[in-house]
This record gives structure tokens, sequence and C-alpha cells, in this order.
């Protein structure tokens, strides 16, 4: 996936009610700018960090910026934009580049399942079972080379578990599928003290038969795309 836009760099002032943003570009005019993210981006918000960020010029739009990149420092980035990992798995998923999904020709996104819910993904092929694969965005990073998720209590990831929970019951696969937008790490497990119910969710589903994969990505200011598979942490298995 590449940005639309030329990304320009810019500090961070501050982040504030979510959405927003002061930034100073590096020709010192101080805005806002759009955040694209509603969680608690732990370690990604830090007053004074070098970010990158989306103009536009559109006329709809009051802000004219998008915070889409923070720079973690010797050449590592992280993705702020929650958006972008459905997108960079659509491209994976169309150009057959995750093995353990390669055998599907159709890719439906965003189609209704469950119970008010929808799959980011149903994958469709004649002769296999379909496969719905839920995608989530991972940038906390607290220890080493450790990605974790979730960054803050999520009671609608825990929902998504056990929604694919009663996927596996019909005879289908159910894929929770992990991307991790930053390049400083390269193992997964879960943050279970911000989060034990979802953990708890997180065995529970494995239990019952819900397949778990995590990507690394590949980030620089010009574009986002699929990275190497990630180890994830054997501990988090089923008790």
């Amino acid at each position: 996936m590449r940005f639309q836009t030329p990304l320009v760099p810019a500090t961070l002032i501050r982040r504030y009610k979510r959405f927003l943003a002061d930034i100073r570009l590096d020709t010192g005019q101080e805005v806002t700018a759009h955040c694209p993210n509603p969680g608690a981006m732990l370690g990604l918000q830090d007053d004074g960090m070098r970010i990158w960020v989306e103009p536009n010029d559109d006329p709809r739009k009051k802000l004219k910026y998008g915070w889409r990149l923070a720079e973690l420092g010797d050449g590592h980035f992280a993705g702020i934009d929650t958006g972008v990992p459905n997108k960079v798995i659509k491209d994976a998923l169309l150009g057959r580049k995750i093995p353990e999904l390669a055998n599907y020709e159709t890719v439906r996104p965003e189609v209704k399942y469950g119970q008010n819910s929808r799959i980011d993904f149903l994958l469709i092929q004649a002769g296999l079972p379909d496969a719905y694969v839920e995608v989530k965005n991972v940038h906390l990073r607290r220890e080493k080379d450790w990605a974790e998720f979730p960054d803050c209590v999520t009671e609608r990831g825990r929902k998504h578990l056990e929604e694919l929970s009663r996927i596996v019951d019909t005879g289908h696969r159910a894929v929770m599928l992990y991307l991790v937008q930053r390049t400083d790490c390269s193992r997964f497990r879960l943050a279970a003290d911000l989060d034990p119910k979802y953990a708890d969710a997180f065995d529970k589903a494995r239990e019952k038969g819900i397949e778990i994969l995590c990507y690394g990505t590949n980030i620089t200011p010009e574009h986002v795309e699929l990275g190497h598979q990630l180890f994830v942490d054997p501990d988090r298995q089923a008790r």
C-alpha cells in the first residue's frame, strides 16, 4: 500500500481528544492534524516525537494533515493509521502472499456474519471450507522485540474472538490475523496485564480451533507492505 500523497516530516507537540494532534512542521508552522487511531498508542504519542504526516487539499476536510507514521530511531517506523492493516492484508490476499491463505481465489471484504458483526475478509474457494479472517492492528512494544496486543481494554476485540469461535462450529476456518505495524519487532504475545478478559478469550478461542497468524510490515515514508511472519508466544496456548 502506497500513500496517496508524499508524507512530510513533523514534530508531535501533543495528542488530545483521541483523534487530534498538534504538530510542528519542519517549516516551523504549527497545525492540528487528524490522528486516525482511537487506541492508547502507548509509547507512540510522546511530546517531541518525530512523526510523518500526509497533507491533503480536499476542501471537504477541515484538517489538512493526517498523522501516518511515528519515527522510532535506527531506521525503524511505526504505523499510526488503524485503517492501513486491512489495506495491506487485502493486497496480500489478492497477491497470494500469505501462504496459509494462498489457495483462495475469492476475497470478499466486510461481510456480515454472527450477531451484528462484519468479518474483515471472507475467503472462498471451491472444494475448501470458507475462511473467515479478522485483522487486528498491533503497534505496542514494551520489552525487547516483543509486539503486544491489545494496548488497552477491547470489548470489541473479545467479541470478535467469540464470534470466530462460533464459525469453527460450522466447519469453516476462522483466522485471527495480527498485523504488527512497526518494524522493530520479531515476536508477538498478548498484553494480558492490560486486558485479562481478552487474553482469556484468546486462550479459549485457540482451544476451540481458531487459527492464529501474525505478520510484520515493511514501513517507509512511501509505503506500508506485508513483511515476514512473526513468532507467536507459545505460552498463550489454551489452558
